[in-house]
């Protein structure tokens, strides 16, 4: 038996008006194609690793992003606070800027830094309350819905093809029980275009840990398309349309400030009189441009049965399955003024109830993709058909086991969690035991 879940709901709800994906299973011919100066292992790096917490009590600051300055190379921290930064050792007498939300940025020289562990402490930043006056809540949704016109003068305005990395976990309860990561290339289309931009997979690996999965295999659809599609600036329409921007309330919380700079935090939340699920949440808007920084959500699931249709695509007949809790986030960067997709993360907990069995069964989704370097896309060039992804692509289906440890070379990657890395250690030796090599052959 299985489940097929698609994380990506936030472009299937009633308030958008956007039609269900049906797709189950597909065909793909996927062909290894790289970023054209990327693809070489022989490109000698030197990676740096640490963590970045808070200066005063030293906890973790999770998704802090950590980029090379004056290039496009950059990571973000998981949810221990840790980082692993691959720099080319032609870029090593540059620095390394360090953010997060509400705090003051650190520009440090890579010469300054160990290449093992490193320890890099940000200051809260203090926020003084503007001259503005933007207190009235009207003011609020006429932030909003000006930030969102103004995408074609704030973001970038070329296509562009990006390296990410992508990641995808299913635990019951506490424990990892399937892990899939990939490489992929975006060509990401022009802000100011409807055109949808184009996932291609260079490389991918997974493992499943069947046995404890209570006899139900999962398969979530839509891979790096159910991260790829928080980006609310290139797809409004699955969070705010026209018709349903004004079936939610605006209000402002407290400043804060990102990059040394005024960010606004705007509160959303559907209105009491609607009825089906819509989301509530966070906008975090520069203050002086005009532009969405971050945004983090989550889908209202109070009716059960509603949200399960959102998110359930197959289940077996002597179960119901629903989610109980369902969130996103999405973090954008700037470089020389314009700003980009860089992250997001897209986590979705859900229970299981046996027909004629005591104890229910509870697991947890997780996915995010980090954006890890890009270059301007100068002749639009995009993938053959055969080449691409589809949004209705089961990642699992597509990946190789544990094979290739070495793959991962110069490519930055989100560093695993100490669960993850766990997880991995098993596997790997596991795969040996079964195999006189060491080598998975699956």
């Amino acid at each position: 038996m299985y489940t097929i879940l698609d994380m990506s709901a936030i472009r299937h709800g009633k308030a958008n008006l956007l039609p269900l994906l049906r797709s189950l299973y597909l065909f793909l011919c996927l062909l290894p194609l790289g970023i054209s100066g990327q693809e070489s292992s022989a490109q000698a790096f030197t990676q740096y690793k640490g963590e970045v917490v808070d200066a005063e009590n030293g906890k973790p600051l999770v998704f802090a992003s950590v980029s090379l300055e004056d290039n496009n190379i950059s990571t973000v921290t998981n949810t221990d606070g840790e980082f692993l930064l691959k720099v080319p050792n032609n870029f090593l007498d540059s620095r390394i800027q360090v953010s997060f939300l509400g705090y003051t940025s650190k520009v440090i020289p890579l010469a300054t830094l160990r290449q093992g562990e490193n320890t890099i402490r940000l200051e809260v930043a203090i926020t003084e309350l503007p001259e503005v006056n933007i207190s009235a809540p009207r003011n609020a949704v006429v932030l909003v819905k000006e930030t969102l016109r103004n995408k074609g003068v704030n973001y970038v305005t070329d296509p562009m093809l990006m390296t990410a990395f992508y990641r995808e976990t299913i635990k019951r309860r506490r424990r990892n029980v399937s892990l899939s990561e990939a490489v992929v290339n975006i060509y990401k289309t022009p802000y100011t275009t409807g055109r949808n931009d184009v996932v291609e997979l260079y490389k991918a690996r997974k493992s499943t840990d069947y046995s404890k999965l209570d006899t139900l295999v999962l398969k979530l659809q839509g891979g790096p398309y159910n991260t790829l599609f928080v980006d609310i600036v290139k797809y409004p329409d699955y969070l705010f349309t026209e018709e349903s921007i004004d079936l939610y309330d605006f209000s402002f919380d407290r400043s804060t400030r990102i990059n040394d700079q005024l960010v606004y935090v705007v509160n959303f939340k559907q209105r009491p009189q609607i009825a089906e699920p819509m989301y509530e949440g966070k906008l975090y808007i520069e203050a002086e441009q005009k532009v969405l920084t971050s945004a983090i959500f989550s889908l209202n699931i109070t009716n059960k049965w509603e949200a399960s249709r959102m998110f359930v695509r197959k289940k077996p007949q002597n179960a119901d399955v629903f989610p109980t809790q369902v969130a996103y986030r999405v973090d954008y960067m700037n470089k020389g003024g314009k700003w980009y997709y860089g992250y997001s993360n897209v986590f979705l907990e859900f229970k299981i109830d046996w027909d004629r069995k005591l104890f229910n069964s509870v697991y947890s989704l997780t996915c995010e993709m980090a954006v890890t370097d890009w270059v301007v896309n100068t002749g639009g060039e995009l993938p053959k058909a055969r080449e691409r992804l589809r949004p209705s692509v089961i990642l699992a289906d597509e990946a190789s086991g544990f094979s290739d440890p070495d793959f991962w070379g110069e490519y930055n990657i989100i560093e695993p969690e100490k669960s993850i890395e766990s997880a991995i250690r098993k596997i790997q030796r596991q795969l040996k035991r079964e195999s006189p090599t060491g080598t998975d052959t699956r």
